[in-house]
């Protein structure tokens, strides 16, 4: 006879302790529902030794008992479950079999938690001796933990992790299999130890590898925190019921007038799942406000709390938990939407995740945001309603309790505004707080609470949005703005803080005044990556793949070296590139290296002049996620090197291949035109190192054309073989600096170009046909790309959380 029998829906089904059961959206799932707020396999139902147990496998929504969310629970008959919601997610209710003897005693009410596990019935699914008893609250508390579990004497070490066989198991993709160990010393203190972990262990905030504990500590790993108290394991699950408020945000940036105010006192409360739309005319600070919500820039004065604590000063911490879409697109419009996934889930959650893992994950956020049906398609061919769930999509992954949103629905129809506005509804309904800066006044009433700031960076109205147009006396939006614009001088935010709504929706942001931060505000470094070649090998992946799919790059990359090399043909010669017989010698030779070299600055330099530039997006919130910054650059490096070195060897075999050349090389004795296409090459990979300089200074597209067109002319005028720069004082010295005049050195100590093509009268050294010239010549070249390449990395900083631009 079976032990118990869950009930869906009026439909009751027998367990079978010989197995278990896969709760979720899979369609080979053993209980299986359509509901939206379930995941793709979102529990499992087992029988253990004492009794039946449901366990949360990672689900995005969540599983609740009694109205709290729990990732395990002991069944036994009357526990009542919901799936994805507290209150109105899909029902199991366990039940005795109908066959079970009727008890003499009067039935009781089910069983609590706490009772079943400690009153021995159903035993905890952790090992008695390190944790013999878990306590289960009965309804929301903040400040209580989620589970308790008491700390035996005879334990000295308990390991947190994803895989089931540690002591504390968190089923969270963001967590390593094998996270981090709790050691208990021999004074009977306690120990924290990082295993290596991909996104690290924080003490009170802080990134830590190695750290004692006491019990005013609190320890984060994931989305979990612990404190040690009174022999007890206190766990604390962020489950997305979290409150965010902005207190006394100010900022001023420089100006030729003073310090110009862009916020002003800014201070509001967000309520805990739900959606918030940011409006005001243009330069009210609206995107100042974004980024100093999110950390990107913080604000001059204030605080931003996420659940009671600080973002800038644990921002390394809580970076997780929030996601944030800009108005620029976050990805790369030539992969497809799961391909896009799967390389965003590879960067942000740990190597030692199996692909099985990640594909469930991505198949969930592809479902929850009905984005299923065009997995498979191309992200430049959708719509922009549905492009822009992509990129809320990639924020998804990582199951973040807090969502930022610039200006979603710029340049969408009113059709597609509603469809993301709706969207962003549904996201708010299944356990998330959003908060969307836009322009579009059409669907307000979707939003919990409507922030409106005044021109000057000040609070004009927060709180319902359906009571907005009545706070202001106007019957339209165009109206309120319009009266913005006319009244600059009117005082908006005392007019909100004189009002009742600031008494009923603000105040509590308000109550505290908060005294002017120091100027040295300290920032947060960022952990380093664990897996920094596991990073560098998604991303040169990921960069192939992009370029694999352009097709128009790729044909591009293989004419332009071989029309810039073509062009050289054109130079008439009489005897190649060796000395000529006779007094004339052979100055077409110096004419045709300076073409060669001209070509290969300008092929180097247009492969990477707009790639910073164009990712820029997709960086800065790849960086705020935890990429590594060299990482990133080191994959650019390594794709856009490798196609420089084939567009030389192009620019060397059309250019040197019809024409005579010297017999013998001076260190590769057997191929002179390899020897002096490695002079090229090399020129050529320098030239994308400074493409990639000037991708990253400028701070539109628009910039790097003429910028490019300027090094290329440079780098002809001083490459020595157009006039005379060696023996010049001044310019000689200025020329070193071009790496177009070592490249054409280097190619030239092969023909001894100093012998055969001179400027004018007298011996350019660096043209000399020696051995030791030459290799002077490439470690230049190569110096040159180094040197180039930390350049490239500061300046990338710049771009970057100013909370992490130290890091």
């Amino acid at each position: 006879m079976p032990e118990l029998v869950v009930e869906i829906d009026g439909q009751q089904q027998a367990l079978d302790p010989g197995r278990s059961y896969l709760i979720g959206r899979d369609p080979a799932a053993d209980l299986r529902f359509e509901d939206a707020r379930v995941s793709w396999r979102h529990a499992t139902l087992a029988r253990r030794e004492g009794g039946w147990l449901l366990t949360d496998q990672g689900s995005t929504n969540g599983t609740f008992a009694q109205g709290v969310r729990t990732r395990e629970v002991p069944l036994v008959p009357g526990t009542e479950i919901r799936l994805g919601s507290a209150a109105s997610g899909p029902r199991l209710v366990f039940r005795a079999p109908v066959a079970a003897p009727v008890p003499t005693t009067p039935v009781l009410p089910p069983v609590p938690w706490h009772a079943a596990v400690t009153g021995g019935s159903t035993p905890s699914p952790f090992p008695a001796a390190a944790f013999p008893a878990a306590a289960f609250p009965q309804q929301r508390d903040r400040s209580a933990p989620t589970v308790i579990r008491s700390l035996s004497p005879t334990v000295r070490t308990i390991r947190i992790g994803r895989a089931l066989d540690n002591d504390v198991v968190l089923p969270d993709l963001q967590i390593s299999r094998h996270h981090a160990e709790l050691r208990q010393l021999p004074d009977g203190r306690w120990e924290i130890v990082d295993l290596g972990s991909h996104n690290g262990i924080f003490l009170n905030g802080q990134p830590v590898y190695r750290a004692l504990v006491g019990e005013q500590d609190r320890l984060t790993v994931g989305r979990s925190s612990f404190a040690l108290i009174g022999g007890q394991l206190q766990e604390y699950v962020d489950d997305g019921a979290v409150t965010f408020s902005a207190r006394h945000l100010s900022v001023q940036v420089p100006h030729r007038g003073g310090p110009r105010t862009l916020l002003r006192d800014v201070g509001f409360t967000v309520p805990e799942k739900s959606l918030v739309a940011v409006v005001g005319p243009s330069g009210s600070g609206k995107s100042t406000l974004l980024r100093a919500l999110t950390g990107y820039r913080p604000a001059d004065q204030g605080q931003v709390l996420y659940d009671g604590r600080d973002l800038y000063r644990q921002f390394a911490e809580l970076r997780s938990r929030i996601g944030l879409v800009p108005q620029s697109e976050i990805m790369h419009r030539e992969l497809t939407v799961r391909t896009a996934l799967r390389y965003a889930a590879e960067l942000r959650f740990p190597s030692d995740t199996e692909a099985a893992e990640r594909e469930r994950r991505i198949d969930e956020v592809l479902y929850e945001l009905r984005l299923d049906q065009r997995a498979d398609s191309r992200i430049s061919t959708l719509s922009g309603g549905q492009q822009k769930r992509v990129s809320v999509a990639l924020e998804l992954l990582t199951k973040p309790s807090l969502i930022f949103l610039d200006e979603p629905t710029s340049g969408l129809d009113p059709g597609m505004d509603r469809e993301v506005m709706q969207t962003l509804r549904k996201l708010a309904d299944d356990g998330r707080t959003i908060l969307v800066v836009t322009h579009s006044v059409a669907e307000l009433a979707l939003c919990d609470r409507l922030l409106v700031l005044a021109p000057g960076g000040s609070v004009a109205y927060f709180g319902p949005p359906d009571e907005a147009l009545y706070f202001f006396g106007y019957q339209s939006w165009a109206d309120v703005f319009q009266a913005f614009e006319n009244h600059p001088d009117h005082d908006w935010a005392g007019r909100y803080r004189g009002s009742p709504h600031h008494q009923e929706y603000s105040a509590d942001s308000a109550a505290t005044p908060l005294p002017v931060l120091p100027v040295d505000r300290p920032r947060t470094e960022p952990p380093k990556p664990q897996r920094w070649r596991s990073q560098l090998w998604t991303l040169v992946r990921r960069y192939l793949t992009v370029i694999g799919a352009d097709r128009g790059f790729l044909a591009l990359s293989l004419l332009l070296p071989l029309v810039l090399g073509g062009v050289s043909a054109l130079i008439p010669d009489n005897c190649g590139l060796v000395d000529c017989a006779g007094p004339a010698q052979n100055p077409g030779a110096r004419m045709i290296l300076l073409v060669l070299a001209v070509g290969a600055c300008l092929a180097g330099a247009a492969n990477s002049v707009r790639e910073l530039i164009k990712e820029r997006p997709i960086y800065e919130r790849e960086r705020a996620t935890g990429l590594s910054r060299s990482a990133y650059l080191m994959s650019k490096v390594t794709v856009l090197g490798a196609v420089s070195v084939v567009q030389g060897g192009l620019i060397s075999a059309v250019g040197f291949g019809f024409r005579e050349l010297p017999d013998r090389g001076l260190l590769i004795t057997g191929a002179p035109a390899v020897e002096m296409a490695v002079g090229l090459t090399l020129l050529g990979f320098v030239s994308m190192m400074v493409g990639l300089v000037i991708s990253a200074l400028v701070r539109t597209a628009e910039k790097t054309m003429p910028l490019l067109v300027m090094f290329t002319i440079v780098q002809l005028v001083f490459t020595g073989a157009v006039f005379q720069v060696y023996d010049e004082p001044g310019l000689e010295q200025f020329a070193w600096l071009m790496p177009a005049r070592w490249g054409v050195a280097a190619a030239g100590n092969t023909l001894d170009l100093a012998g055969i093509s001179p400027v004018a009268a007298g011996t350019d050294q660096l043209w000399t046909h020696s051995a030791g010239i030459l290799i002077l010549n490439w470690l230049v070249l190569l110096a040159f790309a180094g040197l180039l390449g930390l350049l490239v990395n500061r300046l990338q900083r710049r771009h970057e959380p100013e909370v992490m631009q130290r890091g």
